[in-house]
């Protein structure tokens, strides 16, 4: 597994070759998460999941709120105890 990256647009991470990523807009202190990917094979590995903690955490350093337009964002971010509260 990879560190994650920040295209500006997207944030990325690799694992087993591959790369999951979530698409972003950010507007203000505002981090709004369109969509969430990772490809087959790593489906039901916890990839998505280890995306968005780290996608959470930087939010949070970065001093942001995140609003997840993606489904999958909104309900990783309803079943975080540790990052729920990023949430607007």
């Amino acid at each position: 597994m990879s560190e994650l990256r920040d295209t500006g647009e997207r944030y990325e991470m690799d694992e087993e070759g591959l790369t999951s990523y979530a698409d972003y807009r950010k507007t203000g202190d505002r981090l709004y998460i369109d969509y969430v990917f990772s490809p087959v094979p790593l489906r039901g590995t916890g990839a998505s999941g280890r995306l968005m903690a780290a996608l959470a955490a930087d939010a949070r350093a970065k001093d942001l709120k995140i609003t997840p337009i993606c489904g999958y964002a909104a309900a990783w971010l309803r079943r975080s105890h540790e990052f729920r509260d990023l949430v607007s």
